[in-house]
């Protein structure tokens, strides 16, 4: 899950890869026009994957952003989901009267 769509914390591991498409997928469509202008693109292309995945879908660049609330160590899962549920365990969302206007008959 993630911040943006209402979670209440975000957590990732060192190892998470964050994107909101593949690194393959996005440098094709970031660096399209230098891929197809160069002399060998499909070295380009690889240069420009390996690249993106190493500055831009590790979990730090999201934490830095806000996008993760922390970057924990595996080993320490068990403990950070217990301490996060144990703050949570009192949270009281008000939800809204109706979802819908049509409510089914």
């Amino acid at each position: 899950d993630s911040r943006s769509i209402g979670a209440d914390l975000a957590l990732a591991w060192p190892t998470n890869e964050i994107a909101v498409m593949g690194a393959e997928g996005a440098a094709n469509v970031v660096f399209r026009r230098e891929i197809h202008a160069a002399d060998d693109p499909e070295a380009v292309r690889a240069k420009r994957i390996k690249e993106y995945r190493e500055e831009l879908m590790h979990p730090y660049y999201a934490a830095e952003r806000g996008l993760v609330d922390d970057v924990i160590d595996p080993r320490e899962t068990r403990t950070v989901l217990i301490r996060s549920l144990a703050m949570l365990r009192t949270k009281h969302a008000e939800l809204p009267s109706r979802k819908h206007g049509n409510a089914p008959q």
